[in-house]
């Protein structure tokens, strides 16, 4: 578009090129060509992580509907250059080619980008507070999903695919995610994606999470975390084995690991939710580092995790995926949450911080589908000011929020209290033997 100002005429880019530069800003610059060295390939990396995500963003039902809206941007952001190939099915087969190695370049890099965006923010005190939890995405149901993925959900489900992901909970940004069948563990994948967390991490985990093992392997790794804990864990009490227990001290110590484990000393934390008392545990053992009003408070922002889900699955659309076959599936997988991490990314890094305004998705996402397939005048700020304006609004809710009864919504009862006794003789004899000189054993 060009406009007059001063008596000189200038240029300002258009909606799409304008969104061309910012998603440019968390796309690696290195490692992504725009073109090949023989200039036959149409579909070059950097386009296709261009195509991908704009697919992820697209409101189309059909995927061939979707692969012609992000054909239409992507020719528009890059006029100069030799247009990608016209055919959905080229573009299918030369994304299943390039594959995970592709997926996690951009995974690598957003993390990256991830820390930068949070500057001062990415650490509260003396730890990165990081959400983590997991969910279940419907595919369509053919012969193909259903020997692939199963049905890990209730009866009758559609095949899925279970995804569990890691949050920064202080700027509301991903840190890592895994994905798998729908009979996958969510456990296992956090065991997955231990190796590649940062350094001083606070875990925010909720009840399907205290694992042995786990726990065990998470402190090993030289991490904590806070874990909510139900009825069907037991703790024990008593078991002053090498310093006296206060109040607060409990050990987890399931009967099948006593003989080759030595139990796990923890710090009991309980407060009243919605009339509900919550048990939680944690591994920093000292109050001075973590006080029990600091763990209630890191808990509740574990919350979030559920918008994210909520962001993923209703405002974006991918609560059932697109694809029929389950290559595509799983990457259609992967690029839809990078898709929404890349427009968290956006959304952030376009304002100041804010802690009393949250960037909203779903402005967020109205934005960018708006510079998709925009053909008139620029609106005003253009890209980055809708970006910018993206926030919830302030408004004043009058009544109570009640969800009607829908016919599939979850009515798992309360995950309850932790079962806590005092230990035995016999029990305490057991885990001394643990600390005893091995000539003694």
């Amino acid at each position: 578009m060009t406009r007059r100002r001063n008596g000189k005429t200038t240029r300002q880019p258009g909606y799409q090129a304008q969104l061309r530069a910012a998603i440019r800003k968390y796309l690696p610059r290195k490692g992504l060509p725009l073109t090949s060295p023989d200039h036959r390939v149409r579909w070059t990396p950097r386009l296709l992580a261009m195509g991908a995500l704009l697919m992820s963003w697209s409101r189309q039902p059909a995927m061939l509907d979707a692969f012609a809206e992000m054909r239409r941007c992507v020719v528009s952001m890059y006029k100069s250059r030799k247009r990608p190939g016209e055919t959905a099915k080229g573009f299918f087969k030369a994304l299943r080619q390039a594959g995970k190695p592709l997926v996690n370049q951009i995974k690598t890099h957003l993390q990256q980008q991830t820390i930068r965006t949070a500057a001062s923010r990415w650490k509260t005190g003396r730890w990165v507070g990081l959400a983590v939890d997991g969910s279940r995405v419907e595919c369509p149901r053919t012969p193909a999903n259903e020997q692939a993925f199963g049905c890990g959900g209730r009866h009758k489900t559609a095949p899925q695919q279970w995804t569990t992901q890691l949050f920064h909970v202080v700027t509301g940004l991903l840190w890592d995610y895994r994905t798998g069948p729908g009979t996958d563990s969510e456990r296992n994948h956090l065991w997955q994606m231990l190796g590649d967390l940062p350094t001083d991490v606070l875990l925010l985990m909720d009840a399907g999470f205290p694992g042995f093992d786990l726990l065990r392997s998470i402190i090993a790794a030289g991490h904590h975390f806070i874990v909510r804990v139900g009825a069907n864990v037991t703790l024990l009490q008593g078991l002053d084995y090498d310093v006296k227990d206060q109040g607060s001290t409990v050990w987890l110590w399931p009967k099948g690991q006593r003989d080759r484990q030595p139990p796990l000393k923890l710090r009991k934390v309980e407060f009243i939710c919605n009339g509900q008392k919550v048990c939680l545990l944690t591994s920093v053992l000292s109050s001075r580092q973590l006080s029990d009003e600091e763990v209630k408070q890191w808990y509740r922002r574990r919350w979030l995790i559920e918008v994210q889900y909520r962001s993923l699955k209703q405002t974006m659309q991918h609560r059932t995926l697109l694809s029929d076959s389950p290559a595509m599936a799983r990457l259609e997988l992967h690029w839809a949450i990078l898709g929404l991490w890349l427009l968290e990314l956006l959304l952030t890094g376009s304002r100041r911080w804010d802690r009393s305004r949250r960037y909203s998705v779903a402005q967020g996402l109205r934005a960018v589908r708006r510079a998709m397939h925009w053909t008139g005048r620029v609106p005003a700020g253009g890209v980055m000011g809708q970006l910018r304006r993206a926030v919830h609004d302030r408004y004043v809710r009058r009544r109570p929020k009640r969800a009607r009864d829908w016919p599939h919504k979850k009515k798992d009862p309360p995950c309850g209290l932790p079962k806590i006794r005092g230990a035995t003789a016999q029990e305490r004899q057991q885990a001394q033997a643990f600390h005893a000189p091995k000539a003694l054993r």
